[in-house]
């Protein structure tokens, strides 16, 4: 049985990210599938990049932030190569709160402000989904 705000939470987060406050290097993508939950574990860079000119774009969700709220995390390849140690990575919103962002709920530290799209955020959260997928099928191979 789930709590009473689990189907709120539920509609915040298309999926579950987060560093891992004992090992600040790693971070954890969980995906929902069909046939169950994908775990994605991800390296952190050790520096950061920091600017307060510069900003950069979240390749899942497109949210422009400060450069300090944009980090490249790096997968393992699924299979063989992943143990051969290849990667794959994407930039990505540091604190990994993408659906936060698409919804409105938390807002980036942009000296400009948001950018304004004209897409509804169906289609906003269709397009942060179809960008997930893609990172995800290139770590997976498939």
């Amino acid at each position: 049985m789930s709590s009473p705000g689990a189907g709120r939470a539920r509609q915040n987060r298309d999926f579950l990210g987060w560093v891992d406050p004992g090992a600040p290097l790693r971070a954890h993508l969980v995906l929902p599938r069909e046939d169950g939950p994908l775990g994605i574990s991800l390296r952190v860079p050790s520096v950061g990049r920091t600017s307060v000119v510069k900003s950069s774009l979240c390749q899942i969700c497109l949210t422009g932030h400060a450069s300090s709220g944009v980090t490249l995390l790096a997968a393992p390849l699924a299979g063989a190569r992943g143990r051969e140690g290849n990667t794959v990575g994407t930039y990505i919103c540091a604190d990994l709160a993408c659906p936060l962002y698409v919804r409105g709920k938390r807002q980036p530290k942009l000296r400009a402000g948001r950018y304004e799209e004209s897409l509804t955020l169906d289609e906003r959260l269709a397009r942060m989904s179809e960008n997930l997928d893609a990172f995800v099928a290139r770590v997976t191979g498939t």
